[in-house]
């Protein structure tokens, strides 16, 4: 058996982008055309990685693998809560890598991370403890076991962080080759070492000052950052060369972020599966994971850090608190000074908070510390929220203590997330993680103020606002002075701060978006988020002050949160939007001001937007599939010399709904042969080319889910489409066709049809 040993680790991770009232991801921006970061990068490389293609030399499928199976990974547990609700397919393959890992190998591949990405050598001792409980308990709720290694984020280590992860059984962390100072046999002396020096192939020691001690495992600098930053996924076989020629006696590892495979690399995870299928073939080198090479080959030399270090910093870990020269290197000119005022900032807030909780916690759970650190298993599992209850709340609490027991744990988790290392690592203030720190803050502030937070939340923003006057953001087009980072705060934190009558305004123009041809008032809305959900029953029609009678409708808002917080019933009274002035749709509750639509924050008026472009897309789609029906039987042979159907401009809109219609059907019709000639010719704008994939992907889905699939029928779906060029995006159905045994005698001619290299 070879002695050579290879691991490849990804850090699959996305910083907490839900909105901290709704517990939803809400869209960004910047990552269209998606909805939002989370979407954008499943899609292009979380999704892909689960079911990379590996092709023979004709560009067939020959296999697809779930490259997770064979590749040490860590997922950060915002992405995987996030994953299990919008992305469960992948998620499930996720957690199947990982048993089907420890089946081969006896060890999961799977590692913890840091709850909220936290840079450790910058958190206090109890949050250390906090983010490790919370990290392991994530980890234990969704692969069914204790987690062997956790990866720190950015790789930031100090001794107080490795003994954080030691007192909660971890066995093993992994750091760059740069982090090691010096190394050492027992009871020899030390000597210095530097990445040129580092023998990686081994795993080190770290003895800790409790009598305790942690093993590190260092990876391959350069190959990591060949993958990284130097284009070797773009050639399977340059890859696997270089993997191959750095395999020595011993582990070599690399260690990248996950999203290069795929998102940073436009098909880097087919490079991934196809290294790691030559990897499994040649006897010279034997794939494994962290723990599983652990297990057979303890550490003997010890080893010491640079303290606090770094993957991502070469000062250490200033990156994530001043003006260090890191920087991404995309805005040549800019200066980071804004995040030393930004930490200093939110550093003073949460201890200001920490002593609320020391303050106010004893007196409402049975012991403040084991409770805050066990509250992770409430996060992971709202259904274990009785049990912790029942553990940790103190006996004889009245509603309203309970109530307080359960804000004050919400203060402190929010709290944490405030401190998720995107807010520092990019180039500017002015970006969407510091506002999505900011805005964190922000409910922290507001959970405090319902415990009665000496000073009250009030007071607790005013010194937040205040301290971040000292931080100012780099001039750019749409703000060419900059901004200080108090007025970030007060215009792009501060609106997203949720209401009831936010919460019920969002969620009944959205009710409205999603179907703005019925009448609104005309039946109950019932919306919800994964962390609040509002219920709306109507009274009769009523007038307001400043409305003309009839056009304001009447009615109960019940308002019911998931982790704790009581349900709360409001009188409300709601103007709803008309099509030429939607934004000025406006709502009340319990006779307080009005709300306008159009002060709600840009992200809920967006997801309100994509709402209503949703429901109008389905609705055309559906009228379209009509008419183009009714296209289609209308549609005369050509006459003599004919090449395309006349005014060919006047059916261009049905373009996808005749394409669909003639790809899905058995056989042709009279006029079918004008129309393949019309579609041939005509240009395929990529919305309707795209809108044709999405339909015909749905087809193709539904023939697979029967008991029996109708794999004729399906064969004959792919066929059509490539005599018409639709030139469809077939992913979804590969997918689905891979996981029924394409390779069966019934299956295998519509395999061939869909991509696969079948005998």
């Amino acid at each position: 058996m070879t002695d050579r040993h290879l691991c490849i680790h990804g850090h699959f991770y996305q910083p907490p982008r839900e909105d901290p009232w709704l517990g939803a991801v809400l869209p960004e921006g910047s990552a269209a055309p998606r909805r939002d970061w989370n979407a954008r990068i499943t899609r292009e490389s979380y999704a892909p990685l689960s079911r990379a293609r590996l092709l023979d030399a004709q560009g067939r499928i020959r296999a697809l693998v779930n490259a997770y199976e064979f590749i040490s990974f860590n997922f950060g547990p915002t992405l995987l809560a996030w994953m299990a609700r919008e992305a469960p397919e992948t998620y499930e393959l996720v957690l199947e890598a990982d048993r089907a890992s420890r089946a081969r190998l006896g060890f999961g591949n799977a590692m913890a991370q840091i709850r909220h990405h936290t840079i450790m050598p910058l958190a206090s001792a109890q949050d250390k403890r906090v983010e490790t409980a919370w990290a392991v308990q994530d980890f234990e709720s969704r692969y069914g076991r204790s987690p062997d290694g956790l990866w720190l984020p950015e790789a930031a280590a100090d001794t107080a962080s490795l003994e954080a992860l030691a007192e909660a059984g971890i066995a093993y962390t992994v750091l760059a080759p740069r982090q090691a100072a010096a190394v050492a046999d027992p009871g020899g002396p030390w000597q210095p070492v530097s990445e040129a020096t580092l023998d990686i192939t081994r795993p080190y020691r770290a003895e800790l000052p409790s009598g305790r001690s942690i093993a590190v495992f260092f990876y391959h600098g350069a190959l990591s950052q060949a993958v990284a930053f130097e284009r070797l996924l773009t050639d399977g076989g340059a890859f696997w060369s270089r993997l191959r020629a750095a395999a020595a006696p011993g582990l070599v590892c690399l260690a990248t972020d996950g999203e290069t495979y795929g998102h940073h690399f436009t098909f880097g995870e087919m490079a991934l599966a196809w290294c790691l299928e030559q990897a499994q073939a040649d006897p010279s080198v034997r794939l494994t994971n962290f723990a599983a090479h652990l297990a057979a080959h303890p550490p003997v030399r010890l080893v010491r850090l640079h303290e606090p270090s770094s993957w991502s910093c070469a000062h250490g870990v200033e990156r994530w608190r001043a003006d260090c020269g890191c920087h991404t290197g995309d805005h040549p000119g800019w200066n980071q000074a804004w995040r030393a005022p930004l930490r200093e900032a939110l550093c003073a807030l949460k201890e200001r908070l920490d002593a609320h909780y020391a303050q106010a916690a004893p007196a409402l759970l049975r012991d403040p510390d084991a409770g805050l650190r066990d509250y992770g298993q409430v996060i992971a599992d709202p259904a274990r929220r009785d049990a912790f209850a029942a553990a940790h709340l103190a006996p004889g609490l009245d509603p309203a203590a309970r109530q307080r027991a359960w804000d004050l744990l919400a203060m402190q988790r929010h709290a944490l997330a405030s401190f998720a290392s995107c807010a520092w690592f990019f180039d500017d203030l002015d970006r969407i993680e510091p506002v999505n720190a900011l805005t964190n803050a922000l409910r922290a502030c507001e959970l405090a103020g319902r415990t009665e937070v000496p000073g009250g939340a009030q007071g607790l923003e005013a010194g937040l606002e205040q301290a971040l006057a000292q931080a100012r953001s780099n001039p750019c087009p749409r703000h060419p002075q900059g901004r200080t980072g108090d007025a970030i705060l007060r215009q792009e934190a501060r609106p997203r701060h949720g209401t009831p009558a936010s919460l019920a305004l969002h969620a009944l123009l959205l009710a409205w978006a999603q179907s703005p041809d019925l009448p609104p008032g005309s039946s109950p809305v019932d919306h919800a988020w994964p962390d609040v959900r509002l219920a709306v029953r109507w009274d009769a029609p009523a007038a307001a002050p400043g409305t003309a009678p009839g056009t304001a409708l009447a009615g109960t808002a019940r308002i019911t949160h998931t982790h704790g917080e009581a349900a709360a019933e409001h009188a409300l009274l709601w103007e709803p939007p008309t099509p030429a002035a939607p934004w000025a749709s406006r709502l009340r509750l319990d006779g307080g001001p009005w709300l306008v639509a159009r002060d709600l924050p840009w992200n809920k008026r967006q997801d309100i937007a994509l709402a209503f472009a949703a429901a109008s897309a389905d609705a055309q789609c559906a009228a379209l599939a009509a008419r183009a029906a009714t296209a289609r039987a209308l549609t005369l042979p050509p006459a003599e010399a004919q090449a395309t159907q006349n005014q060919a401009d006047s059916w261009q809109h049905l373009l996808p709904a005749l394409a669909q219609q003639w790809i899905a059907s058995d056989a042709d019709a009279p006029g079918d042969e004008t129309l393949r000639a019309m579609l041939a010719a005509s240009p395929w704008p990529p919305a309707a080319r795209e809108e044709l994939s999405r339909t015909l992907n749905q087809t193709a889905l539904a023939l697979l889910a029967a008991p029996e699939p109708d794999w004729p029928a399906l064969g004959r779906l792919a066929a059509r489409a490539q005599a018409l060029d639709a030139q469809p995006d077939w992913w979804p159905t590969q997918n689905r066709i891979w996981a029924l045994a394409p390779g069966t005698p019934e299956a295998r001619a519509a395999a061939r049809q869909f991509g696969f290299a079948m005998p």
